[in-house]
C-alpha cells in the first residue's frame, strides 16, 4: 500500500461499546482499550479524532472532549438500556442518521477518513463513505465465522445476519486491519477478501502503564497476602473467553498444594452468553471443593489493573 498524506481529522466509529466504559463487563472489553489508545495515539501525532458511539444512559453528554485531539460523539440511537447487542441492527438506521447530520452541520470536507471498528460500525461506515467520498477502514476484532467454527461449550452461534453484514463490509471496504497473519487468512479464506487490501497491524501494549513493579506493594494494595501463590485469570466472564477451564485445571493442583498458598484470581464481569448465568463460575468452584482458594474481583480501571499483574505469580491467557 502507498502511502497517502496525513489525513487531518478521522471519523471513528464504534457503535456497540464506548472507549470510554470501564473494560472488563457488558460489552466494553479489549477493542475499549484499542478504540482509545489508537484514538489518543493518533492524537498525538496532530491527527483529530471523532468517535462516534451510541449513548447508553440519559446523562451521557452529546459531546464529551475526551483527551487533547480527541472527540466522543454519543449517539441516540435508540432506547438507553435494554438492549443487547443483538438488538442493535435494528438501530443502525438511527445510528448512522445522526452521525451523518453530525459531518452535514460541518464544513464540507470536514473528515479525511472512517475507520470502523466491528461490523455493526462497518455498516455505517459503508453508507458514510459513500456520502462523504473519503476511503473506509475496517478493523474486525472478531468474526463469525470463525467464532462458528470453534464454538464454546455453552455458548450460542453467531447469526447469519451477522455473518452477512460481516461479508458486506469486507466487500465493501476500501483497507482491511487485521491483528495479525491468522486473522488476515481467516479474512481471505472465509470471507473471499482480496489479500493485498488488508494489512496487518500488529496491537501495542502501553508500556508505559504495564510495567514490571513492586508485587509485595502491589499485594498490600489489593489486599492479598504476600505469600500466596496467584494464578490470574483477566477478561470478561463468558464461554468465549473460557475461565471455567482455568478454574477446573487448577482444582486438582490447589488440592494437591499442601502448602495451602496455591489460589486463583478471576477479574473481570459477567458478559454476552455469561450473563445468562452470572453465578456460573462461583459456582463451578463451589462444586469443585475450592471456592475459598478462588478470588474474585471485579473489573479494575487501569492503573489498579497494573497491580493485578504486578501481584500475580502467573497470568492464564
Amino acid at each position: 500500500m502507498t502511502a497517502g498524506p496525513t489525513p487531518r481529522r478521522i471519523a471513528l466509529l464504534s457503535v456497540h461499546t464506548s472507549p470510554l466504559a470501564q473494560p472488563g463487563t457488558g460489552d466494553a472489553g479489549g477493542m475499549n482499550v484499542y478504540v482509545w489508545q489508537t484514538a489518543t495515539r493518533l492524537a498525538r501525532r496532530g491527527v483529530e479524532v471523532e468517535i462516534f458511539t451510541r449513548a447508553t444512559a440519559s446523562t451521557d453528554e452529546p459531546v464529551v472532549q475526551a483527551a487533547p485531539g480527541v472527540t466522543v460523539r454519543n449517539v441516540v440511537a435508540g432506547p438507553f438500556e435494554g438492549l443487547d447487542k443483538r438488538d442493535l441492527p435494528s438501530q443502525l438506521c438511527a445510528f448512522s442518521a445522526n452521525v451523518l447530520r453530525a459531518e452535514a452541520a460541518q464544513d464540507p470536507g470536514h473528515y479525511d477518513l472512517i475507520h470502523s471498528h466491528y461490523w455493526l460500525s462497518g455498516q455505517v461506515g459503508w453508507l458514510a463513505r459513500d456520502r462523504w467520498g473519503v476511503p473506509l477502514i475496517h478493523t474486525a476484532h472478531t468474526l463469525a465465522a470463525v467464532k462458528n467454527a470453534s464454538l464454546a461449550g455453552g455458548d450460542a452461534a453467531e447469526p447469519m445476519l451477522r455473518i452477512v453484514g460481516e461479508q458486506q463490509v469486507v466487500d465493501e471496504a476500501d483497507r482491511l486491519i487485521a491483528n495479525t497473519d491468522t486473522e488476515a487468512s481467516e479474512l481471505v479464506e472465509m470471507y473471499g477478501a482480496d489479500r493485498s487490501t488488508i494489512d496487518v497491524v500488529v496491537p501495542g501494549a502501553d508500556l508505559d502503564r504495564y510495567s514490571p513493579g513492586d508485587r509485595m506493594a502491589a499485594r498490600a494494595e489489593l489486599g492479598l497476602r504476600p505469600d500466596d501463590v496467584f494464578v490470574t485469570f483477566v477478561g470478561r466472564i463468558q464461554p468465549l473467553k473460557a475461565p471455567d477451564v482455568l478454574v477446573a485445571a487448577m482444582a486438582p493442583l490447589i488440592k494437591a498444594d499442601a502448602t495451602g498458598r496455591l489460589r486463583v484470581m478471576v477479574v473481570g464481569g459477567p458478559s454476552g452468553s455469561g450473563l445468562a448465568q452470572p453465578s456460573a463460575l462461583i459456582d463451578l468452584a463451589a462444586q469443585l471443593g475450592i471456592a475459598d482458594r478462588v478470588d474474585f474481583l471485579p473489573p479494575q480501571p487501569p492503573e489498579r489493573l497494573a497491580q493485578v499483574y504486578r501481584a500475580s505469580d502467573v497470568v492464564a491467557v
